[in-house]
């Protein structure tokens, strides 16, 4: 390492350095001094004491770039340290095997540093504890949705939080939230899916302090343990990612020890402020000036009948009001303002989401990769982290209390995945209205199923796996097939799921067909058959299986999800997607096919030597060819035949039994059965 990095590589600028304690009171935007009886407080009722998201150094600060470069990778390294000592040590199938979890690195004004993946947020810990009384050793604890500001979604997303300390005094924080097994409530998995309130939905815990100094709070973890279908494997979860992010601090102390705090808190804003400079320069000049509305829907609450629950944004581009000044930008670079003005009520079923909180902080960061999709390359879009320097380029205004998005305690919300998932799709709905369809098509990556009972033993067990799906085609390519919006997360190896649980997996594959039929065609979904050895539950909290993932710009929605029991057998049945307690019995099969991408552009322009790889690959059937591409196939799947004379005549007769303009949009055949006959949105057209 070059001597230099080793020195004093940071030069303040000539104003005094922000305080160790938090940026003065008339740093705020409000102008109202922290501790004052007028201060704002949070939409939960609860004090706002702590400032947050400010600079720790004066505008004009600089340092040396190779430095940031070290600061930079030290954090990433230390967060896939916390992650692999996690996926290591943890004993849950959805910790250990599924990689459900994720951990952050955050400053000490709450923000976002590493940008690998999202992550919940420390301002819950740090507005009921105060910086002051922190200790090294401190281990914060809290799943508390209404108390987390945003940063939880549900129950059992358990999240622990570690300050890391420089010269006695809190610099930084590192944190992990997981998906737990059990944390109690109505159901195994505490997921119930027709939940009316959250005491339904298992045990809620507020900011605490888990560990004192190093010292296990021993009567907290037994409530919690004592509450869970599963105490072993909640205690040992816990203890993992609570000794793996004490190990991260450790390490993030010696960063600061080695190159002292003005340094290390320069390089933090450095970071933050390229990103910012970097989306403001490479995304956000992309979308036209200019107002654009798009909406998409929840199919289903699990209380009410099947209807559409309705998620829209408003998306303006300013090209001024963001931060910083310039030449082209003397009032400040451009900025997003997203409305969710006409987002529908909340719903008595458990798909609402918290995400009015310290002005929509979790949602910014969790939109806000759709947004790389505009970079120049796909190349590029891969080098784009999403840390807290995209927070000032995007304001949200979110509607009155009552709706899927702003939702009143206790209202359920264990199946808010059906919100935040389909607003990524909203997002990059609106942004494709703006830019043309450059944005690819929609995708629905994650639900969950599971089994449940007696094993062979006749103890209880719970299987639980996060199974992926297709994504978009895109504006240059196809879709890929079964993926999942968590980074780094898998399905449940066959070889540990046999050894363990009572059943048999006699098929995992692609399910064919599944993908949006597009000149660029959706992923596919999975397809996998389990059939069971013992009698048992089956359970599901999934989306999508009377909508589909909608296509853009010509390009068809892909296949709904669907879960077949007693597939081949006397009872087979369809089961619906939000299911608790499906009976299974010993020896039937549960078919679970998942949702495939939409399709992007038109498929009759799909060439054919692609339609032929995709017989050849198994992901189109020689029916679907004909059926969706206009494609005209012999021969067997190993040696398809296309009659490319055939084939254009048919493709000319398609095209000619089209009437009239074709929406922007298409959102697959169950939009009908929800949109009382209606085949689009009056927002699917240009």
């Amino acid at each position: 390492m070059c001597f230099s990095c080793q020195t004093a590589a940071v030069r303040l600028a000539p104003a005094d350095r922000a305080g160790h304690g938090g940026t003065s009171p008339a740093s705020r935007p409000d102008g109202i001094p922290a501790g004052r009886d007028d201060a704002p407080v949070n939409p939960a009722g609860l004090p706002t004491a702590y400032e947050h998201g400010n600079r720790l150094t004066p505008e004009g600060t600089t340092v040396d770039p190779i430095l940031v470069e070290i600061v930079e990778g030290t954090l990433a390294s230390v967060e896939m340290e916390v992650e692999t000592a996690i996926a290591r040590t943890s004993r849950s199938p959805m910790i250990r095997d599924a990689h459900d979890f994720r951990a952050g690195i955050h400053d000490r004004q709450l923000r976002k540093l590493t940008g690998r993946s999202y992550s919940a947020l420390v301002h819950p810990v740090v507005r009921d504890f105060p910086l002051a009384e922190m200790e090294e050793g401190d281990v914060y604890f809290h799943n508390d949705v209404y108390e987390s500001e945003g940063g939880i979604g549900h129950l059992p997303d358990l999240c622990v939080t570690v300050p890391v300390f420089a010269d006695g005094e809190v610099v930084a924080f590192v944190q992990a939230f997981g998906h737990h097994d059990d944390i109690g409530g109505g159901v195994p998995g505490s997921m119930p899916s027709h939940a009316r309130s959250v005491f339904e939905e298992g045990l809620s815990v507020p900011p605490i302090k888990l560990w004192d100094k190093g010292v296990p709070n021993e009567a907290a973890l037994r409530i919690m343990t004592r509450n869970s279908r599963m105490p072993d494997s909640l205690a040992a979860d816990l203890d993992a990612e609570c000794s793996a992010c004490l190990m991260g601090a450790r390490r993030l102390a010696e960063l600061f020890e080695r190159y002292g705090r003005d340094t290390i808190e320069a390089a933090f804003d450095t970071i933050l402020d390229r990103t910012t400079e970097t989306y403001r320069r490479e995304i956000l000049s992309k979308i036209p000036d200019g107002t654009y509305v798009w909406e998409d829907y929840a199919e289903h609450d699990g209380v009410d009948e099947p209807r559409l629950h309705t998620q829209r944004i408003t998306l303006t581009k300013q090209s001024t009001g963001g931060p910083g000044r310039s030449d082209q930008y003397p009032e400040g670079g451009p900025k997003l303002v997203i409305d969710f003005t006409g987002t529908a009520p909340q719903a008595k079923g458990p798909i609402n989401h918290c995400g009015d909180y310290v002005g929509g902080n979790f949602l910014k960061k969790w939109l806000a990769p759709i947004l790389r999709n505009l970079a120049d390359t796909p190349e590029r879009m891969a080098e784009l982290d999403v840390n807290e320097g995209i927070v000032p380029l995007i304001e949200m205004r979110f509607p009155e209390k009552g709706t899927l998005l702003t939702p009143i305690y206790p209202a359920p919300t264990n199946a808010r995945t059906f919100v935040i998932l389909r607003l990524l799709g909203v997002l990059a709905g609106v942004v494709a209205k703006a830019v043309d369809g450059r944005m690819p098509a929609d995708q629905e990556t994650i639900r969950y199923t599971g089994v449940y009972g007696k094993d062979r033993d006749g103890n209880d067990y719970l299987m639980r796996e996060v199974l992926g799906g297709g994504s978009g085609g895109r504006y240059y390519a196809d879709g890929e097939d079964t993926i999942h919006v968590v980074p780094d997360s898998r399905n449940l190896p066959t070889e540990f799921t046999e050894s363990r649980f009572p059943f048999i997996v006699e098929r995992l594959g692609l399910a064919v067909d599944s993908g949006g039929a597009g000149l660029h065609r959706g992923g596919l979904g999975y397809e996998k058959h389990l059939r069971m050895l013992q009698d048992a539950r089956f359970m599901s909290i999934a989306d999508r299986s009377i909508l589909a993932c909608w296509g853009v710009k010509g390009g068809k929605a892909g296949a709904s999800f669907e879960v077949t029991i007693d597939l081949g057998g006397p009872d087979e049945r369809v089961v619906d997607a939000l299911a608790d307690a499906e009976p299974v019995r010993a020896g039937q099969v549960i078919r679970i096919r998942t949702t495939g991408g939409g399709g992007w552009g038109d498929p009759l322009d799909r060439p054919l030597a692609d339609v032929e790889r995709d017989l050849r690959w198994g992901k189109v059937s020689f029916a679907g060819a004909r059926r969706d591409y206009g494609v005209v196939a012999t021969g067997t799947i190993d040696e398809p035949v296309i009659d490319a004379e055939a084939s254009e005549q048919l493709r000319a007769q398609l095209r000619s039994e089209r009437f009239g303009e074709q929406p922007f949009f298409d959102r697959g055949p169950g939009y009908a059965a929800l949109a009382e006959g209606r085949t689009t949105a009056e927002v699917d057209w240009l």
